[in-house]
């Protein structure tokens, strides 16, 4: 590509993360001439390359390492685990890189144009890209597709040093430390103790609200509570790192708020998990008119179209929640859109997982949510200590619980704490979609014995027709 090209095409999207990719891959079906334009070296973003899938990749390994110890009570004893962080490492890339050529595969197979470089907008038509390989470009579009994404949240109060790390840099496992902090009790946060915890590191976990993981009920943050309490150090609810200083013997940390320690502690070392902000402010949006909030999202309507109606927003860059399947269904809206179809984003549920150890899983309305709106609904819990699948598992800790509209007896949320949590959590999804009510899933048969059956007893206990628990008290 010769300096200062000129790249004309119907569709151009800056972003090759799952929203991004998966709207040029449609709008490529669709017969649009698509551009993809992405500042790294190889597509997927922050989930395939830095987040979502290296994160579970390390998530199985931690869970296999909890089973091993926890089986010892079952005759069935393990050596301690030999940590080989460099073996560990290439796993992990290895799993990125599968997938990252996956990708690069279906990108030529539909002819989009993969650029790599630095996008930023010149005007309202046109992307000016500077090469990875040096030089500049410039893509000029019908319609583009804003999917930059978003970048981890820092602290500017805590000193510049290789020991504090954000979650890209928890993830490239630079050491196990014998003593770890998580600042931010949100789901990054509990995954990445989760890691660290399992490959033998002491870790506290420090949270400035009253409660871990916001916008899941309560119900379910306890079980994840009390069956990690032994694993982890302190949990430190309601506090906040006053500041921090970088000395040979490691971080000297210090706390302030309702549970913090009265002495700085010594952490070798800290991982800053308190959120991520928008690239809203990245992407040279003045210089196109597009418009921005105050936190730098770009705000969208059904159609993800911003106030600029051939550009279109999707992914983290245009509202939350933050997340990778979200995206994939916004990217299918907008490349759908940009080529003249009826196509909105109108979601009644996204779901929301936090692949920890057990795993937490919930969609559309929450118990919590509703009792602080005044809003009327009906619940029903199975409990895994009644599922035979859980109890053989050795892994009853957990349960499925359903929420209904009291009049429609419709599915309207619900919410699973418990092993495999975020593979189950689809078919409630799908009731909401559907418009199914407990009937509909109580009497789908359901395989026996599985987790995902407790679907269908939560919503037998709602019907007052479960048979696997003690008969309901008359009302």
């Amino acid at each position: 590509m010769a300096e200062g090209d000129l790249i004309t095409c119907d569709v151009a999207v800056l972003g090759a993360g799952p929203g991004g990719y998966s709207a040029a891959f449609r709008a490529a079906d669709l017969g649009l001439k698509t551009v993809l334009i992405e500042r790294d070296r190889v597509l997927g973003g922050v989930c395939l390359n830095v987040g979502c899938i290296p994160s579970k990749a390390l998530l199985h390994v931690a869970s296999l390492i909890s089973q091993a110890d926890a089986f010892r009570e079952h005759g069935i004893g393990f050596d301690t685990p030999r940590i080989d962080l460099e073996k560990l490492r290439a796993h992990k890339d290895a799993v990125i890189g599968k997938l990252t050529s996956g990708l690069a595969g279906l990108a030529k197979a539909r002819h989009v144009d993969v650029i790599r470089g630095r996008g930023v907008f010149r005007d309202a038509r046109h992307f000016e890209v500077t090469l990875a390989e040096g030089g500049t470009a410039v893509v000029r579009f019908e319609s583009a597709i804003v999917a930059a994404g978003s970048e981890a949240a820092s602290l500017p109060f805590l000193p510049d040093d290789p020991r504090i790390v954000d979650s890209t840099g928890a993830l490239a496992l630079p050491l196990v430390p014998k003593r770890m902090l998580v600042i931010g009790g949100g789901i990054i946060g509990l995954e990445m103790a989760t890691i660290y915890a399992a490959l033998g590191a002491s870790v506290d976990v420090v949270e400035m609200l009253d409660g871990l993981m916001a916008g899941a009920d309560r119900d379910l943050v306890r079980i994840w509570e009390k069956h990690n309490g032994p694993r982890l150090g302190r949990i430190m609810r309601q506090t906040k790192v006053a500041g921090a200083n970088a000395k040979r013997d490691g971080l000297h940390v210090r706390f302030e708020g309702d549970n913090a320690p009265e002495r700085a502690e010594i952490y070798d070392l800290v991982l800053v998990a308190v959120g991520r902000t928008p690239n809203g402010r990245r992407i040279g949006a003045e210089r196109a008119g597009l418009a921005l909030d105050e936190r730098g999202f770009v705000p969208v309507d059904r159609q993800m179209r911003t106030n600029i109606p051939h550009i279109f927003a999707i992914g983290d860059i245009a509202k939350e929640p933050m997340l990778a399947h979200k995206a994939v269904h916004e990217g299918h809206v907008a490349a759908e859109a940009a080529a003249e179809k009826p196509a909105y984003f109108d979601a009644p549920q996204i779901p929301s997982v936090a692949y920890t150890d057990p795993e937490i899983a919930w969609t559309g309305k929450t118990e919590d949510a509703l009792k602080a709106q005044g809003l009327p609904f009906g619940k029903a819990v199975f409990p895994w200590a009644a599922s035979g699948r859980a109890i053989a598992m050795g892994r009853d800790e957990g349960f499925t619980k359903l929420l209904f509209d009291p009049e429609t007896k419709r599915v309207i949320g619900g919410g699973i704490v418990g092993a495999h949590a975020g593979d189950l959590i689809g078919e409630i999804a799908l009731a909401i979609e559907m418009g199914a009510d407990a009937v509909d899933i109580g009497k789908t048969i359901h395989p026996h014995p599985t987790l995902s059956e407790s679907i269908g007893m939560a919503a037998e206990v709602f019907e007052g027709v479960c048979t696997d628990l003690p008969p309901a008290r008359k009302r």
